[in-house]
């Protein structure tokens, strides 16, 4: 059985109230059999989610789940964010993933510098003091838009001393990485928890192009793999849930403290890894 302090996953918010009820009653159900600490609800590009986001977290509330409102600058205003950060104080949300997010199109490297994590980190702090614990996003392959591996440390680091409590990496498939990533952050002395992001794998056209945008490295044997099996669902399903499962072994072994898992609303593929790691569901 594996040996974890740390589970969680990651939903983005549905469209509408019926998906919303699905996503709740059966996806949601049949994860939180695991045990997670957490289940995460992404915030789109520019607060355009914000209304689905709040609703799903409430969704999930109800049910009685430990439900975590992803929050981003984006184009908000800090009055705006002020506002969503009572709402959620006040409806029991003590924990948020905060993050620059995807931004709108349009707004240029300037905005992009000035509307990042490690400000609004500083702006939650100084309006929430400690009351939510703070996740951030942590790139072991860089963030696609650093120039390099000491700077993308450097943003890193000013998050944290800003006043993140953990994080969670982006996915990748090389685990590797992840270890070659805790190595800097030690060097840097930065201690936090830092959770392994772990991208189940089902469609090979989804993992690519959210690939080329996250700037997450497909390994050429992978590439292959996949290739193989593109045209039998199956056996593609099988081969993800057996690559990813070993990758979770390995990070496991490499002493990860948790593994936070991206799925996309999905919980076939999810489960049957948590299995193979011996997270027995409970009845």
């Amino acid at each position: 059985m594996a040996n974890i302090e740390h589970l969680s996953f990651e939903f983005f918010p549905p469209r509408d109230e019926l998906s919303r009820s699905k996503l709740v009653d059966n996806v949601a159900s049949q994860l939180a059999s695991f045990g997670p600490e957490f289940f995460s609800v992404t915030y789109g590009a520019g607060g355009s989610t914000r209304d689905g986001t709040r609703q799903t977290v409430a969704a999930l509330q109800s049910k009685g789940l430990q439900a975590v409102p992803h929050l981003s600058m984006g184009t908000d205003e800090a009055s705006d964010i002020k506002d969503m950060l009572d709402t959620f104080k006040a409806n029991g949300v003590d924990r948020l993933v905060a993050l620059r997010g995807d931004q709108p199109s349009g707004l240029g490297a300037n905005h992009r510098l000035s509307n990042n994590a490690e400000a609004l980190i500083r702006l939650i702090r100084a309006h929430s003091d400690n009351h939510f614990h703070l996740t951030v996003a942590a790139y072991p392959e860089i963030h696609p838009d650093s120039s390099g591996t000491m700077a993308d440390m450097q943003f890193f680091k000013r998050k944290v001393d800003a006043g993140a409590n953990s994080a969670i990496t982006q996915y990748f498939y090389n685990a590797d990485a992840y270890c070659d990533f805790m190595e800097r952050c030690a060097i840097q002395h930065i201690d936090i928890p830092i959770y392994a992001g772990i991208m189940p794998i089902t469609n090979v056209e989804t993992l690519v192009r959210f690939s080329a945008k996250a700037g997450a490295e497909i390994p050429r044997w992978l590439q292959y793999g996949l290739s193989d099996r593109k045209d039998n669902e199956k056996n593609l399903i099988d081969y993800g849930v057996e690559v990813v499962s070993r990758l979770c072994q390995q990070l496991i072994q490499a002493g990860a403290p948790g593994l936070h898992f991206y799925t996309l609303n999905r919980w076939g593929a999810t489960t049957r890894i948590c299995n193979n790691l011996g997270l027995q569901a409970s009845n």
